[in-house]
């Protein structure tokens, strides 16, 4: 059994994650959640402290540990371990995740983004198990991809491979990664309520009733995806119409990915698990229509195996990721 320890780098939270490991799975032994600190150094800081906590109380995996992983939103630059200034970290510029890591606790530490690390848990204990061509999307907040091709993580030349939010689908429509129309304005929490909200405004100007879930005076700024899709599941016709939209462009952008990279499997995330009654019907419809018969033939869409708890995960697949490379590189040298 080895130990692994993981750190979610958060704009609000942050998480320290331990894990015991066998061939085939892994099991999460103890987490802690705690603030994002005002500076990274302070963040940095109280990851640490937080982490030699947890090892107090498991002294055991301190001695087992074999690696640390770290997941952060990206731009970030894997191989030297920085994290480049993030949107939701705005003040983290260049900052060496790494190396306080790596000095404190003696291990090999990795750094990836969300979307990757997510990917790598999905293929290594979730519905990825035994891919060779996968693709993970995170569909949350924001929508990112995380690209898992011919066995092996692809981030591509500086770290920006999957980055499928900015793929615009349409002349315009919701704003997603700074650009309308793109993937991310469609399918991605913040999207779907800047599509409602759009459309009810609409209808305001246009002296058209509001839909029944609207009571007077509720604010449309304050409308969230999770209002929406309460309504949808009641059967109002607007909140419908809106996930109908998403579902289809969910297919339209599913369809470029598929003709492009040829998996066998697509892991959708967060909103596509919640709401798949809701999507699904639609972005099959276009998927049919869009999609080249015999990729889309061989390439299943499921939401995460590892439903909610991805996350939990993601950093953990960074480490054990890591030491499987350390341990090829072992292997080889001793040859």
């Amino acid at each position: 059994m080895t130990t692994y320890a993981g750190i979610d780098i958060g704009g609000t939270k942050c998480a320290v994650t331990i894990g015991r490991a066998s061939a085939r799975r892994i099991d999460i032994i103890d987490k802690k959640y705690f603030s994002t600190a005002p500076t990274a150094e302070e963040t940095i800081e109280l990851s640490i402290a937080e982490l030699d906590s947890l090892f107090e109380m498991y002294p055991e995996d301190r001695t087992k540990l074999s690696a640390i992983g770290v997941s952060c939103g990206g731009p970030l630059d894997s191989h030297r371990g920085l994290i480049l200034s993030p949107p939701n970290l705005p003040h983290w510029e260049s900052v060496d995740i790494v190396t306080p890591f790596r000095r404190r606790f003696g291990v090999p530490v990795g750094l990836q983004n969300d979307a990757n690390a997510c990917a790598l848990a999905e293929w290594q204990w979730g519905a990825g198990k035994g891919t060779r061509n996968m693709i993970f999307l995170t569909f949350g907040t924001g929508m990112g991809a995380g690209l898992i091709m011919d066995g092996r993580l692809y981030s591509g030349t500086n770290d920006n491979a999957g980055e499928v939010g900015h793929i615009r689908l349409a002349p315009s429509g919701p704003i997603g990664y700074n650009k309308a129309g793109s993937f991310e304005g469609y399918c991605s929490g913040g999207g779907i309520a800047r599509l409602a909200q759009a459309e009810l405004r609409e209808r305001m100007d246009a002296g058209i009733e509001l839909p029944d879930f609207m009571q007077p005076g509720d604010s449309l700024e304050q409308l969230s995806t999770r209002d929406i899709a309460e309504a949808a599941r009641l059967g109002d016709p607007f909140a419908l119409r809106i996930f109908e939209e998403v579902g289809r462009n969910l297919g339209r952008g599913l369809a470029i990915l598929i003709d492009i990279l040829n998996p066998e499997k697509v892991i959708i995330g967060s909103i596509y698990g919640r709401q798949r009654e809701l999507l699904e019907p639609y972005m099959l419809e276009e998927l049919r229509q869009e999609a080249l018969p015999n990729s889309l033939s061989v390439c299943e869409i499921v939401p995460a195996g590892l439903g909610e708890h991805v996350g939990d995960y993601a950093a953990l697949s960074v480490a054990k990721t890591l030491h499987g490379i350390q341990a090829e590189l072992h292997c080889v040298g001793e040859e």
